[in-house]
């Protein structure tokens, strides 16, 4: 069984494809996503909603053990793990695309069955990035602003004083790269290893191969994603309800219009066109 399993990954690596991807795809697939949403609004609600409860709980614990200066890091953190957490999403889009009933059980169901494979192995990647991102956050305030900063009048120092605003440049140009490298790798792995039966290695090369293939399109959608997170942090994690499903359901068409199908599936938008 684990050699067939093994040929099956070495298949589907010899097969799988980049295709190039656009501006324009990636309105068409935020589109798509907006539609998925429409159609199936009570899941994406559901999940989006449980993501702002993890989100507010996340915060009330950092101000209960008196660490709130991670909120911000942690926040923006949160952007590395959502293609994982968009899972869920990704079964939704699948199911309407092929014409089945969308219901929770069965979107958990899906969810399930894809975690027994390298999924899981792809969200401990992922998950490990934002622990590595957690620590230099730590390291860089502590050594900027030391144990003791935290007070009154911490923002005004964290903007009027140059050790303040080192810290701040410094800590963002540092998340930035952390995010387009976790970015690089999870673009379209997640709803690759959701879709196909295949090693979270070539999942991983793939998605890196799309960035690499189309660096203007992708790091578009990578400061996209960004801002709607942003804007639903701003709202206190309330825009998640809205934010997660569409983002979720827009990676899915993007994937499916980046990277070939596995044996003969449809293409769709500019990437039928490339192909007639």
């Amino acid at each position: 069984m684990q050699k067939t399993r093994e040929g099956s990954m070495q298949a589907a690596a010899r097969v799988t494809g980049v295709r190039r991807v656009s501006i324009n795809d990636l309105i068409d697939a935020l589109g798509a996503g907006m539609q998925d949403f429409r159609r199936a609004p009570r899941i994406g609600l559901f999940f989006g909603g449980l993501y702002a409860v993890a989100g507010w709980l996340l915060i009330a614990l950092l101000w209960h053990f008196g660490m709130p200066y991670f909120a911000y890091p942690l926040a923006m953190g949160f952007a590395l793990v959502a293609p994982f957490a968009a899972v869920a999403f990704y079964a939704v889009s699948a199911k309407l695309e092929k014409g089945e009933a969308v219901t929770l059980g069965g979107v958990v169901t899906s969810v399930r069955e894809a975690a027994k494979r390298d999924l899981r192995w792809m969200a401990l990647v992922t998950g490990f990035g934002l622990v590595i991102w957690m620590d230099i956050a730590a390291f860089l305030f502590f050594g900027f602003m030391g144990f003791q900063s935290f007070g009154p009048d911490f923002v005004e120092k964290l903007l009027t004083t140059p050790t303040g605003v080192v810290f701040l440049l410094l800590g963002n140009v540092t998340g930035a790269l952390i995010a387009l490298t976790i970015f690089s790798i999870s673009a379209v792995s997640f709803p690759m290893l959701y879709d196909r039966d295949v090693d979270f290695v070539t999942a991983m090369t793939t998605s890196v191969r799309v960035v690499v293939a189309n660096p203007v399109a992708m790091i578009a959608w990578c400061c996209v994603i960004a801002v709607l997170i942003g804007v639903s942090i701003l709202s206190v994690f309330l825009g998640l309800f809205l934010v997660m499903p569409v983002i979720g359901h827009a990676t899915w068409h993007l994937y499916r219009r980046a990277v070939e199908p596995a044996a003969g599936g449809a293409l769709t938008g500019e990437a039928a066109a490339q192909e007639a």
